[in-house]
C-alpha cells in the first residue's frame, strides 16, 4: 500500500542539501537529497557515487547552492552536474575535523599536561624521593591473618592449653604455634612478611622520579619500566601508585579534557577549567599557539569572516603543529566550498535532521523491506 502511494512533486529547488547515510556502517551507504527551503526529502538512492548525484543535478538546472559535507565524491558530482551552483561546506563537519586535529596535537603533548609540583627542581634532574603518601596501603591479608592467629594462640596458651592442642584447635602446624607463642607481640611475627621483596621494588626509584615529573598514568609507567626489564603486570604498578593519589582531581587532565577546553568558547568554560587552560598555555607555547589558532577559526566561522580564511591557513601552515597544518592543507583541496561555508548563511542542519528521521525509519524496517520501500517512506514522512 505504501509503494502504491504517489511521490510528492519536487518542484523548483534552489538550495539543495546532500549527505550520506549508512545501511550498514563502514560497508554500505546511500545518499539523501534535501530541499533546504522546505526541509523536505527529494530523493534517496543507493551508493554515494558522484555520477549519480551529477545525473540528478543535470535534471534540475535551477539549483544555485549545494550544501554538502567535505566528501570529494559529492564535490565532483556537484561540479559535473551543476557547474553553475555554489558549493557550501558544512560548518559542523569543519568544526568536527578541526577537533580531531586538535586532539592529535594535544595527544602529542600529553606528557606536558600535568602541572609541575610546587618546589620541584628545575632542569632534567628530578629527585627519586618517595612522593607524599596520601592513601596508606591496606594491610595485607596475610598480615591480618597472622595478627589474629597470634592473639588466639596467646589466649589459649594463657589458659594452659598445650601447644599441640592449640595447633589442633586452630588448624595450625606445631612449628607455627611455637613461633606464635614465642613471639612477644604480633609485630614480631609479621615483620618478615612486611619485609618480603616485591616485584616493583627494583623500579621504585624510577617510578618515583617519573611521578615527581608529573607522569601519573600507570599504564604509561608500566610500559616504560617494561623496557627496563620489569617482569610484572600493570596491576602491580597501579597498586604501588595508589598510595600517592588523592582522587581524580590530583591526576593530570586527560587529552580529551584539554581538547574540550581548547574547543570551547572561553566564556562557557567553568572558572576552574579556564584557570587550568590558562596555566597550561603559559607552560606550553605550542598549546598556547594551538588555542589561538582554534579561537581565530571559531570567530571566523561564527561571524562569517570567510575573507580571513586564506590568512588563517597560511598562519597554520607556517606553524610547527603538524596535525593542524595537515588539516589546513586538506582545506585547500575544497577551498571554494569551505570559503563559502565560512561566508554564506547556508547550513546543513536540516540535512542532519532528516538523516536522524531516516535512521528511525530504517530501523523500524530492519530486515523486512528493501530500498524502494525505505525511499517511499522517507519521501512521504513529512
Amino acid at each position: 500500500m505504501v509503494r502504491a502511494l504517489p511521490e510528492p512533486e519536487i518542484g523548483e529547488v534552489e538550495v539543495l542539501g546532500v549527505d550520506d547515510f549508512a545501511f550498514r556502517k563502514g560497508r554500505h551507504y546511500g545518499t539523501v537529497l534535501i530541499d533546504m527551503a522546505t526541509h523536505r526529502p527529494l530523493h534517496l538512492y543507493d551508493g554515494r557515487e558522484n555520477e549519480d548525484l551529477a545525473a540528478w543535478l543535470q535534471g534540475h538546472p535551477e539549483v544555485k547552492v549545494i550544501c554538502r559535507d567535505r566528501s570529494s565524491g559529492y564535490g565532483e558530482g556537484a561540479r559535473a552536474g551543476a557547474p553553475q551552483a555554489q558549493q557550501v561546506a558544512d560548518r559542523y563537519h569543519l568544526w568536527a575535523n578541526l577537533g580531531q586535529a586538535v586532539e592529535k596535537t594535544v595527544n602529542a603533548h600529553r606528557s606536558r599536561l600535568a602541572e609541575p609540583l610546587a618546589g620541584a627542581e628545575d632542569g632534567p634532574g628530578h629527585p627519586e624521593v618517595e612522593p607524599e603518601v596520601v592513601q596508606p596501603s591496606k594491610e595485607l591479608k596475610i598480615v591480618t591473618r597472622l595478627r589474629e592467629q597470634h592473639a588466639a594462640a596467646h589466649e589459649l596458651w594463657a589458659q594452659g592449653m598445650p601447644k599441640a592442642a592449640i595447633g589442633r584447635k586452630l588448624g595450625l602446624h606445631q612449628a607455627t604455634v611455637r613461633k606464635l607463642v614465642g613471639a612477644r607481640s604480633a609485630d614480631d611475627v609479621v615483620a618478615k612478611s612486611l619485609q618480603r621483596a616485591h616485584v616493583v621494588d627494583p623500579y621504585v626509584g624510577y617510578l618515583h622520579r617519573r611521578w615527581n615529573e608529573g607522569i601519573r598514568n600507570a599504564a604509561q609507567l608500566h610500559r616504560e619500566i617494561q623496557k627496563l626489564g620489569f617482569p610484572g603486570g600493570e596491576l602491580a604498578v597501579q597498586r604501588h601508585l595508589r598510595r600517592y593519589r588523592t582522587g581524580r582531581g590530583h591526576a593530570p587532565p586527560t587529552v580529551r579534557e584539554v581538547t574540550s577546553w581548547i574547543m570551547s568558547h572561553p566564556g562557557h568554560l567553568r572558572d576552574g577549567d579556564a584557570d587550568k587552560l590558562h596555566r597550561l598555555r603559559e607552560r606550553d607555547p605550542e598549546l598556547d599557539r594551538l588555542t589561538g589558532h582554534v579561537r581565530k577559526f571559531a570567530v571566523m566561522m561564527t561571524a562569517r569572516h570567510g575573507d580571513r580564511f586564506e590568512e588563517w591557513i597560511a598562519g597554520v601552515e607556517h606553524d610547527t603543529l603538524a596535525p593542524l597544518a595537515g588539516f589546513a592543507r586538506n582545506l585547500r583541496r575544497g577551498f571554494d566550498a569551505v570559503h563559502n561555508g565560512l561566508s554564506l548563511p547556508h547550513s546543513s542542519g536540516a540535512v542532519e535532521g532528516n538523516i536522524n528521521r531516516l535512521k528511525m525509519l530504517k530501523r523500524q524496517m530492519f530486515g523486512r523491506a528493501g530500498l524502494d520501500l525505505l525511499r517511499k517512506r522517507v519521501l512521504l514522512a513529512r
